[in-house]
């Protein structure tokens, strides 16, 4: 491995350097935080792709044989190194997504009637050079693995010219800012208000007749966008309006993801896992007592309260698959979190991994995080495609990266937006438990929805 340090930038105006190049990942940590905001990472130019189709997996555009839990976690143990303790974690590796339609090669659950934007299940490149920033200190360096050489001589080599290549790329002008251009026309829904307040309705006479206990039902918007439209400069909006400790801006040929997901799914680092759930959401006022007054309100909701502690104990016990049972504790219950727009109820989950278990195994485990299914999660997965119909691809799946060194940082794809073609895709959900107020519901699915909203409008 060759590490380099280099005078502290903005990753936003590097972002732009290399935005031209192929397969751009920018993970960014737009909203500052000692623990959650520390790290932004920005790569591009993999030297290979993992791909999950209709449950097939794919190296390269060549077919893998098996399971492809199996075949990603062989893959990444091709590549395997010593994790650098002095350096931000994510030292080179797999990074993209998983979509929640992953979740029908894990389980036996019915195909949803309509069909999304056409995402794979699973897409991710693998890095060998990766530029790292750590906020805390105001330092960044360009992380260059030498994969996929195994030579050790022609490696070292290789890991010389790619940190080269980076260094000349960072120094290259801001690619130019294009005039920002929203969508056209209105966004549209799959649900009216009257079908989703019918919808929560119908959820409660689940929950009511024992089948449940709770369950995530998202409504999904769609707008047209101009073709002069520029992904760079939307996101950059979207993370100035609503910032989040786990953005991230993927450009992947056609598709740009553009997210500013509050929620981590899963951190794995030193076998310590760590995931941090949040249900319960108010939307935040602009008058400070009345946003005091809101907060209070949510942490004093019975409901909302409720609804966290079932996702808890839902997570506790994916975890104690892969944990030793004794780890698993829960050092936060429901504490408040406040965002741009919303304030919400966070809880976290840790635990030890055990010896025999990794990353891949970890996702598998925990996969689709219960935080956007609901309890029991395989019933509520039914109850979901049944009651949504459309394919949700991306929301409520995970983005993030599985590291050559065997550390870990994965999103739940909320606040997240996909663009494919001329068409812009996002949902927002809300978990209805019997205690759910379906007008309420609607209305907590429209303050979260509100700043991509404005991000699109500006």
């Amino acid at each position: 491995m060759h590490v380099r340090e280099l005078q502290w930038h903005d990753p936003v105006a590097a972002m732009r350097r290399i935005a031209t190049r192929a397969h751009l990942t920018f993970f960014d940590s737009a909203a500052r935080h000692e623990w959650l905001g520390r790290y932004s990472y920005l790569t591009c130019d993999p030297f290979g792709t993992y791909m999950v189709t209709d449950g097939h997996a794919s190296w390269n555009g060549e077919p893998l044989e098996g399971d492809p839990w199996d075949a990603l976690r062989a893959l990444l143990a091709n590549y395997s190194q010593e994790h650098r303790s002095a350096l931000p974690p994510f030292q080179g590796g797999a990074a993209g997504f998983l979509a929640y339609d992953l979740n029908r090669t894990l389980e036996h659950l019915p195909t949803p009637t309509i069909a999304g934007q056409g995402l794979p299940q699973s897409l991710l490149h693998f890095y060998d050079v990766v530029v790292s920033y750590d906020h805390r200190h105001n330092r960044c360096w360009i992380i260059s693995t030498g994969w996929p050489e195994h030579d050790p001589v022609r490696r070292v080599e290789r890991a010389r010219r790619r940190a080269d290549e980076f260094a000349a790329l960072l120094a290259t002008p801001e690619t130019p800012r294009d005039a920002f251009s929203g969508s056209v026309g209105a966004w549209l829904s799959n649900f009216r208000r009257d079908d989703y307040i019918a919808a929560v309705k119908r959820v409660i006479g689940f929950i009511l007749a024992g089948d449940v206990f709770q369950v995530n039902i998202a409504q999904r918007f769609s707008a047209k966008v101009r073709t002069s439209f520029d992904p760079l400069t939307f996101y950059c909006k979207l993370r100035s309006s609503n910032p989040a400790p786990f953005g991230a801006l993927l450009r992947y040929g056609k598709l740009t993801i553009a997210s500013s997901s509050p929620e981590r799914f899963l951190k794995l680092g030193g076998g310590r896992v760590e995931t941090r759930p949040i249900k319960g959401t108010i939307a935040r006022s602009a008058d400070p007592k009345e946003d005091q007054r809101r907060a209070e309100l949510l942490v004093a909701s019975e409901k909302d309260r409720a609804e966290n502690v079932m996702i808890v104990d839902l997570l506790r016990n994916d975890l104690s698959r892969v944990c030793t049972a004794p780890s698993i504790e829960v050092p936060a219950l429901c504490e408040l979190e406040s965002y741009a727009s919303v304030h919400h109820l966070v809880s976290v989950v840790t635990g030890e991994l055990a010896e025999d278990q990794d990353a891949v195994t970890l996702l598998r485990a925990c996969f689709p995080g219960g935080s956007i299914t609901g309890a029991p999660k395989v019933r509520s997965m039914e109850i979901i495609t049944e009651i949504e119909r459309v394919a949700r691809e991306l929301y409520c799946g995970a983005i993030g990266f599985i590291g050559f060194n065997g550390h870990m940082d994965t999103n739940i794809a909320i606040r997240t937006v996909t663009i494919e073609g001329d068409v812009a895709v996002f949902h927002a959900g809300a978990g209805i438990t019997a205690m759910s107020d379906p007008e309420a519901e609607y209305e907590e699915t429209l303050a979260k929805a509100q700043r991509i909203f404005d991000a699109f409008s500006r």
